[in-house]
């Protein structure tokens, strides 16, 4: 946790790792998690937010995704840890290529479009926030696959036994299949 916002890049093109500014004190802490004019002096793409959604997250363990849509996301941990991956779905070189994330309150990543977001909670009550630049829509094109994958090689801290995930979820395809409808 800093004193400013700090944006930083990562292994996947795009993919960008924000330090935010977090004030606390004995009565708790104040962040602020999202400032365009600071970010775009480091660089940050143009990004405007037309949806904010949250997902509260009772239960250790809890794992989401990995879902890529096709739209941005600006995302933060507003209480509670969580274990995210990031996986680069877009066509090219970098395809399949993982980077992964411990976020709480004080770190938030920018996800471009085509790339999978998933996470897992590490602790109870985790509200996780996503801003995002393009309004949901059961229309829109996802990109789904399954988040155990032995293929992605992602070292999830709970393994599938003790995981707790959405039937849809699990139905997901494995990478390599995905790869194979799309040919």
């Amino acid at each position: 946790m800093g004193d400013t916002l700090r944006a930083g890049t990562t292994s996947i093109a795009g993919l960008l790792e924000i330090e935010l500014a977090v004030h606390g004190d004995e009565r708790g802490w104040f962040a602020e998690c999202f400032q365009r004019a600071k970010l775009a002096e480091q660089g940050f793409p143009e990004f405007e937010i037309v949806q904010q959604n949250v997902s509260y997250n009772r239960e250790i363990g809890v794992t989401r995704g990995i879902h890529a849509e096709p739209w941005d996301k600006y995302v933060t941990v507003l209480h509670g840890r969580v274990f995210a991956a990031i996986v680069d779905l877009r066509e090219g070189p970098d395809r399949g290529k993982v980077a992964t994330f411990e976020l709480e309150p004080g770190r938030a990543l920018y996800i471009p479009r085509g790339c999978g977001n998933s996470y897992q909670t590490l602790t109870t009550d985790v509200v996780y926030s996503y801003l995002v630049n393009d309004h949901w829509s059961p229309d829109a094109q996802y990109t789904l696959i399954q988040a155990f994958d032995p293929d992605l090689g992602i070292d999830w801290p709970i393994g599938p036994d003790r995981a707790i995930r959405s039937a849809k979820d699990i139905a997901h395809p494995r990478l390599a299949e995905l790869l194979g409808q799309q040919r």
